[in-house]
């Protein structure tokens, strides 16, 4: 890996936490919530919106599910939303940042999958190969984002429309809905330009990623500023989140580098290499079972051991069977986000687990996430079967 990309990463960090500290995710539930207040489903839909909308601006997983549990969860049960489609909703939202960019996951991937795919094409004597960025993995991750967000929707109007009691309609009284375009305005506003200026500037190649995320740490304090939430606790808070979730991934970072070259140097990757190769179907069935390992193996290890230690030993037999580079980082995202919204043992579902009320039970949790694992299947076999569902736009725009 390169240490320029690497930087980006305690920088998207730094970005997400300080928007978390900002309030900005409060702002923008309570905005949709009047927005869409008045439709059967309408919260669901907002916090999808707003889950969808914290993704793209901090990347960090767990703080989002967290905070969403926190500001959404209440209103959704006062409301009288179900349990278990409340909770659903919140971690499947919340997951969002698995995939949508800038995720940390996709920045680790995009370096890690270039340096592979540039040694897979010199093996095959190009000594010109195609270069493969973390930008191009945050173009081909835009459009399934957007299938994701579009399937969540549809499942909440569906259930809106064939069993209202479980998301009922929460009527906005007039007159607080009187200035609701300047609401809208306020809550849009700042933090889409914020995402406009990171991931524009580097899906348009204006900026590099640690370039893109600079300017993201400098847009996210001085949104924090203009809300009146900047102060030394708050920047002491956000130093000391983004050097321990920093530190965690570059430990494990370092931990998986180790294992992979005793891995390599005890015939490890002949092994592998050997056993995918005979797979009946190809490329096909090769990349089936290691889909299939990465998502039982995120049951119970982290999203980065999973990414420094597989990635390295599985992608150069992939790559080397003909597997496009980009279509591969996005399909292990969106993957991994599937397994971490799993039960019984997905990530998600313990974040917020740790957050909710004493009166939803853990089975009200795994019940809710489940027709969005279904969601989250059906999304993979779509790309599956259509990548250049990813594949389009890096291609318009590289």
């Amino acid at each position: 890996m390169t240490n320029e990309v690497l930087v980006a990463v305690p920088l998207f960090i730094f970005m997400g936490v300080m928007l978390e500290r900002s309030n900005i995710a409060e702002q923008l539930l309570l905005t949709m919530g009047k927005l869409f207040g008045n439709l059967r489903g309408g919260l669901g839909i907002s916090v999808v919106i707003v889950g969808a909308l914290l993704a793209a601006s901090t990347g960090v997983v767990g703080a989002t599910v967290v905070t969403m549990g926190l500001i959404s969860l209440p209103a959704m049960l006062r409301a009288g939303y179900r349990p278990a489609l409340a909770t659903g909703v919140i971690c499947a939202s919340g997951t969002l940042g698995q995939i949508i960019p800038p995720s940390t996951v996709l920045i680790f991937m995009g370096d890690m999958i270039a340096g592979i795919h540039s040694q897979v094409q010199m093996s095959k004597g190009n000594f010109a190969p195609t270069s493969v960025s973390v930008g191009d993995l945050f173009a081909g991750a835009f459009f399934p984002g957007l299938l994701l967000v579009s399937l969540y929707l549809a499942f909440i109007v569906f259930k809106a429309i064939t069993d209202p009691t479980s998301c009922p309609a929460t009527p906005v009284p007039p007159e607080e809905r009187k200035d609701l375009g300047r609401e809208i305005l306020t809550a849009f506003v700042p933090p889409l330009a914020l995402i406009v200026a990171v991931l524009g500037s580097i899906i348009g190649g204006i900026a590099t990623p640690t370039e893109a995320a600079s300017v993201g740490a400098v847009g996210a304090t001085l949104l924090a500023a203009l809300r009146w939430r900047l102060s030394f606790g708050v920047l002491r808070e956000t130093a000391v989140a983004t050097a321990t979730i920093t530190s965690m991934i570059f430990v494990i970072l370092f931990g998986a580098s180790i294992f992979a070259i005793v891995f390599r140097q005890m015939g490890g990757d002949n092994l592998v290499e050997e056993f995918l190769t005979r797979l009946p179907g190809g490329a096909t069935g090769a990349m089936i079972a290691v889909m299939a390992i990465m998502f039982v193996l995120g049951f119970i290890l982290d999203t980065f051991e999973i990414i420094f230690i597989v990635i390295p030993i599985t992608a150069p037999v992939l790559l080397g069977l003909g597997i496009d580079p980009i279509w591969l980082g996005v399909m292990v995202g969106v993957n991994l986000q599937t397994s971490f919204l799993t039960p019984p043992f997905g990530f998600a579902l313990f974040y917020l687990r740790g957050v909710a009320p004493n009166s939803i039970t853990t089975m009200q949790i795994y019940k809710g996430a489940a027709p969005f694992v279904m969601l989250q299947i059906v999304a993979m076999a779509i790309l599956f079967i259509f990548p250049g569902i990813v594949t389009w736009l890096p291609s318009v725009l590289y």
